[in-house]
This record gives C-alpha cells, sequence and structure tokens, in this order.
C-alpha cells in the first residue's frame, strides 16, 4: 500500500516565524512540495519568499512551486507552478515551462475539469476544499472522488483544504499528496503537532 506525501503550502504573509517553522517541518518530516501561495502579493514579494524558501527546500529535496504566476517560474529558479484555474492555463504554462517543470491543477470539486488538466499534460489534479468550508459554494469533493480517481486516472491526486487527522485517514488509500496549508498555521498547538496528529493516522508500511 502506498501512503500518501505531505504537501505544505506556505501562508500568504510569509513572516520571518513562518520561515522558521516551514524550515523547521521540511528539516522534521518527508515533504514532497511546498507552494508559495502569495495574497495579491507583488513580483518583488513573491521573489522575496522565493529566495527564503528555496535554499530550505533544495536542501531537502523537496519541489517548490508558485500559485498561478507560471512566468516567474525560470527567473525565480521555482520548480514549478500550481494553477488555481482548473485545466485553462495548462497548456500555456506547459509550454512556457517545458516537459520537465511541474504544472500542478487546482480543479475544486470538478471532476470533469480535473480530467481535462490531466488530459492535457498537468502533472498532477487537486481537488478540494475536502471538508466543509465558508468559502467559495461550500461543496466540497468527497471521498468517492479520490477513489475513483485513483482506480481510474494514472495522473497523481492531491486532496487539499481542510485536511485532518480524520479526514487524513479516509483519504490514504485514493490520494498520492495530501496538501495542508491554512490547517497548518491556525491551530493553537503548532504545524508540527499538526502535521504529527495526520501521520498518526497514516497507514504503517515499515
Amino acid at each position: 500500500m502506498t501512503v500518501p506525501r505531505l504537501y505544505l503550502i506556505a501562508p500568504p504573509v510569509l513572516t520571518e516565524a513562518a520561515i522558521r517553522d516551514l524550515a523547521a517541518l521540511l528539516e522534521r518530516f518527508d515533504i514532497a512540495c511546498l507552494r508559495i501561495a502569495p495574497a495579491a502579493a507583488s513580483e518583488a514579494e513573491i521573489r522575496a519568499q522565493a529566495v527564503a524558501l528555496a535554499p530550505l527546500c533544495r536542501a531537502r529535496d523537496a519541489s517548490l512551486v508558485v500559485a498561478d504566476h507560471f512566468r516567474l517560474v525560470p527567473s525565480l529558479g521555482l520548480d514549478g507552478v500550481h494553477l488555481t484555474d482548473g485545466a485553462r492555463h495548462v497548456r500555456e504554462a506547459r509550454r512556457h515551462l517545458g516537459p520537465e517543470a511541474i504544472v500542478g491543477a487546482f480543479a475544486g470539486t470538478s471532476r470533469h475539469d480535473g480530467m481535462t488538466a490531466a488530459e492535457i499534460g498537468a502533472d498532477y489534479v487537486s481537488f478540494g476544499p475536502v471538508a466543509p468550508s465558508p468559502l467559495g459554494t461550500g461543496a466540497t469533493a468527497p471521498p468517492d472522488l479520490f477513489q475513483w480517481w485513483a482506480k481510474t486516472i494514472e495522473t497523481p491526486v492531491v486532496a487539499e483544504g481542510g485536511i485532518d487527522a480524520d479526514v487524513a485517514a479516509e483519504l490514504a488509500p485514493h490520494a498520492d499528496f495530501l496538501a495542508l496549508g491554512s490547517e497548518l498555521w491556525a491551530g493553537p498547538e503548532g504545524p508540527a503537532a499538526v502535521l504529527e496528529a495526520v501521520l498518526a493516522r497514516l497507514p504503517d508500511t515499515t
């Protein structure tokens, strides 16, 4: 049985404390990928985030991607992009970045959008939120979507938005990656404790 790997989403405002937390998480846990997810940030702010996080990711062999701004990927030395609008810009991003870069696509709760993104070259497709949320329409990506995807589609699938220990246990047999963002930074116990709780519910393959 495969076990989903961890995929972290940096806070939109990357404080010095958050950088220290991310450094500690990368050192302590097996992190597959880190996403820079700036909220209406300028190019200079995104560049500053990349400069701060790239050495940490390289030291731990974790990929570093940025949300949406794929044209910045080459100049920042990033590994790729996470597109938040489904399949809409997958082809354009792939043309710009070439075959080796990571191009991921968030498909929300839409099986159709996810299939389209996979068919035109996305390296992974992300669905979410996986738990009730006040954001957007409030729709959630149900467990059976991940079950169907794992049985039908070869492209890796990411679960994100509302990951906790119980959700992680339910999705572990079907998701290739579990992406945690606001879940890490909102809890009073701290991000390491959140990851520990999630990992404790994943299958033990040792």
